[in-house]
């Protein structure tokens, strides 16, 4: 099924963590403890005093104004640093990617991210991390404490970009815009993402079968593949998955939940990916056609699916009798005719041509 924003969230989930610690550490005079970059910063500053941990008192609730932008501060020493943000250029270039930095702290930092270096290590899971303040906050999916809470629906979450981020789903507010399409993103993660669907860039490469990718975290999952790990295991039947993501959907076979629902039919889904392809039914939005025929899918997977008609592969396998087929559905069905399962054999996936030129599917 198509990755959209629901999963997409889930999979850099890791990646926003690593930048909150990034801005929270290397950046004294920033108030609001966020990863969001500076390149991307959005038109307002949202200033929090949570972040203000400098040892300076105010000196009688002064102002500490910038002639350069405006910007004011109630302490002196996040001012003066302030100052230096005019002056100092960004004089750090990773050599890898292209990324400039600041701070030689943010700098060495970010190397960790192709070194694989992650030397701060969770007592409780084994997981590690690039800086200490990504497993501090780590350590609250352990314990479960979410202490910044939206007082407009009440969703809780582990730190304040959280939240501030949540917030901008009930404000509708994207202040991170595309200079190439002018599309518009809640995160700057998903502006730097999204960027390089126009550069073509896929920075993040597999050692062991050359696949790359435009998300570090999704070299990650994807590196699940080749280790057979599947860290997030059901607690209902002990079955496990490589996302935390799909840990979520497989529970809601188990509790019925389809948070999910059609406006226009009512019918409810487990997943905002089911519920997109079945909007489609009502729209005969059929976004995935087939360079070869011209055919047109509402899901991308009938349109891999469809492919193999032309290309001949079959990439299920029996390993009873060397027979080979187009979907693991017809695997399964197929191997029933080993066990003395009476069964309906599995539909032949055709592509049939009318004298009217419409195409016709069997089979999907």
């Amino acid at each position: 099924p198509p990755q959209i924003k629901e999963q997409q969230e889930e999979l850099c989930s890791s990646q926003e963590g690593e930048q909150l610690g990034l801005k929270q550490e290397t950046n004294p005079f920033m108030l609001t403890p966020t990863y969001e970059e500076n390149d991307h910063k959005p038109t307002s500053d949202h200033t929090s005093p949570l972040s203000e941990t400098h040892s300076d008192p105010p000196t009688d609730r002064k102002s500490f104004k910038c002639d350069t932008c405006g910007k004011t501060f109630r302490y002196k020493s996040i001012f003066y640093r302030h100052l230096r943000s005019h002056t100092t250029e960004n004089q750090y270039c990773c050599e890898t990617c292209k990324k400039n930095f600041r701070y030689n702290s943010a700098f060495l930092i970010h190397m960790r991210t192709h070194t694989g270096e992650r030397p701060y290590v969770c007592k409780t899971c084994g997981k590690g991390f690039t800086q200490s303040s990504v497993l501090n906050v780590h350590l609250r999916a352990h314990t479960g404490e979410k202490p910044y809470s939206c007082k407009m629906c009440g969703k809780s979450f582990a730190t304040s970009s959280g939240l501030l981020i949540h917030m901008r789903t009930h404000t509708g507010e994207k202040p991170y815009v595309c200079k190439t399409c002018g599309k518009g993103f809640k995160r700057s993660y998903d502006l730097d993402v999204h960027s390089r669907t126009h550069t073509g860039e896929k920075p993040y490469s597999c050692k062991i079968c050359g696949n790359s990718y435009r998300e570090r975290q999704k070299l990650l999952i994807h590196m699940r593949s080749h280790t057979g790990e599947r860290p997030y295991v059901c607690n209902t039947c002990g079955k496990g998955f490589v996302r935390s993501y799909d840990l979520d959907v497989h529970s809601r076979t188990h509790t019925g939940e389809k948070p999910y629902s059609c406006k226009t039919c009512e019918k409810s889904f487990s997943t905002s990916s089911g519920l997109l392809i079945h909007h489609r039914t009502h729209t005969g939005e059929r976004p995935f056609s087939c360079k070869t025929c011209g055919s047109c899918f509402t899901h991308r997977g009938h349109l891999l699916v469809h492919m193999r008609i032309h290309t001949g592969e079959r990439p299920y396998v029996c390993e009873t009798c060397g027979k080979g087929f187009m979907r693991s559905s017809d695997l399964k069905i197929h191997l029933r005719t080993h066990t003395g399962e009476n069964n309906p054999q599995p539909q032949e996936v055709v592509c049939l041509f009318s004298t009217d030129s419409k195409r016709k599917w069997r089979g999907l």
